[in-house]
């Protein structure tokens, strides 16, 4: 049953449809794949009762039986804690908020539903997603289905193990500075960062970074991506900057890769440290693109490195949420967490202006790279995951890391919009998967599914751990 779980989306909506399973037998496997790895894992942090959701799959079956499937009829989804479902607490993975228990659904999740897929339950996160290590004082930490002493990522850290350790088929996940490409390259799965207001946010996500995250598919398969994307895009009232709906399905143009294009190479964007072997990994793997006649440059140079800008405006933002509660709660928040939020008491008119002018620059660059270029490749996690309880990696090889740490690669693509995925390249020295990173130009979520599908072709990423 496990290999199963293992399934693309894709393909349990085929076996679906072609009666070879119901999807009561699907939810029954997913149920008991959640207890059983949960002492190792601890992907899930609060399930939905198995009366209901039993109940729920019967009636994707009988929808089934009778020629009326909507596309995600049947498929088990889990939501990423920090999102919100009717009825489930929205933790945020912290102890002040453990009985928040909203009673609507989220934009992109009540999308989901509409299209068939039924909520299971909640997947952790770390406290409002602030790391990209997945731990808090509510749940513990999330544990890699690579290997159980390492991270999966964050802060979409339960959503990615829920994936690659065969326990869900789909998941939500988002991405304020690499939350969702950095958890899928430390499972091997496939994540795309969405140009910012493809999905709407909202209608309570009060939480996030009000400028840089958005909703994306972290998922097996980029096919799968295409699916969950075409189910939740287009816009929202309650979000005004959500995009119109793009006039296609994602899934429908995936092989329509143009050809001959230029595609530049990055391996540091000018300030990266980057671990050796990730470093020869993707070099290696861009080579894919040269292969099928495109045309790949290695650039030099990049745009400013813009790691503290971000870390103190979405500390200063989160704390303008946060600060009428520390009187009576502060002490129930993480440590870690509640110190780097205070932190951003340090914001001030000028440091604002110069945050600005640094990300002026950064979308100069990004124009400039994209009146050259169809794509920008990079990788995407400067280094292996690091233990399941950190730190983050602070020296590479002796190299210090930048402020960006972790989020090098992609923090700078939540600050200009740009869609952003990221594929499997490879496993590093370890065996441990690594990730690159796929650019595009704004609005062209399109061009970054195909390369991510072109490359997928040429280097199936069909295995995955076994727990």
């Amino acid at each position: 049953m496990t290999d199963l779980l293992k399934t693309p989306v894709s393909e349990l909506l085929r076996r679906l449809g072609r009666k070879e399973m119901s999807a009561v037998e699907l939810m029954r496997a997913t149920l008991a794949r959640i207890d059983e790895t949960h002492d190792r894992v601890n992907a899930f942090v609060a399930r939905r009762d198995e009366e209901s959701v039993l109940a729920d799959a019967a009636q994707a079956d009988s929808r089934i039986a009778s020629g009326d499937a909507r596309p995600l009829e049947g498929i088990p989804l889990g939501v990423k804690d920090l999102e919100d479902v009717a009825g489930l607490v929205t933790s945020m993975g912290s102890v002040p908020f453990k009985d928040n228990r909203p009673d609507r659904d989220s934009v992109q999740v009540e999308r989901l539903r509409t299209a068939g897929a039924i909520v299971v339950g909640k997947t952790n996160a770390p406290e409002f997603g602030y790391t990209a290590i997945t731990k808090n004082l509510l749940f513990g930490d999330t544990r890699n289905p690579w290997n159980l002493e390492r991270t999966p990522g964050g802060s979409s850290g339960g959503s990615s193990a829920a994936i690659s350790g065969g326990i869900v088929p789909l998941a939500t996940a988002s991405d304020g500075g690499g939350s969702v490409r950095i958890p899928a390259t430390f499972t091997g799965c496939f994540g795309h960062k969405p140009s910012y207001g493809r999905i709407p946010n909202g209608p309570e996500d009060a939480w996030t970074m009000d400028d840089t995250a958005v909703h994306g598919p972290l998922t097996r398969t980029v096919e799968d991506a295409a699916i969950h994307l075409d189910a939740v895009v287009g816009d929202h009232p309650l979000d005004p900057n959500s995009l119109p709906h793009p006039g296609f399905r994602y899934r429908d143009v995936l092989e329509d890769l143009p050809s001959s294009l230029r595609i530049a190479f990055s391996p540091d964007l000018g300030y990266g440290v980057v671990q050796s072997d990730v470093a020869r990994v993707v070099e290696e793997a861009t080579q894919v693109f040269a292969a099928r006649g495109h045309r790949v440059e290695r650039i030099e140079g990049g745009p400013p490195e813009v790691g503290r800008d971000w870390g103190l405006s979405g500390a200063f933002e989160l704390l303008s949420k946060l600060e009428p509660l520390l009187p009576d709660h502060e002490a129930s928040f993480g440590r870690g967490f509640i110190g780097g939020v205070k932190a951003g008491a340090a914001m001030t008119p000028a440091l604002w202006g110069h945050m600005k002018k640094r990300r002026e620059a950064l979308n100069r660059w990004c124009a400039e790279t994209f009146a050259t270029y169809d794509l920008l490749l990079t990788p995407t996690v400067p280094y292996d995951p690091p233990a399941a309880r950190g730190p983050l990696t602070m020296e590479i090889e002796g190299r210090q890391q930048p402020a960006s740490n972790v989020g090098t690669f992609t923090i700078p693509f939540n600050l200009s919009w740009h869609p952003a995925a990221s594929v499997r390249a490879g496993l590093s020295d370890t065996g441990l998967p690594v990730g690159m990173q796929i650019v595009g130009p704004r609005l062209r979520d399109d061009t970054v599914l195909q390369a991510a599908r072109a490359f997928e072709r040429d280097r199936p990423w069909q295995t995955w751990p076994d727990l």
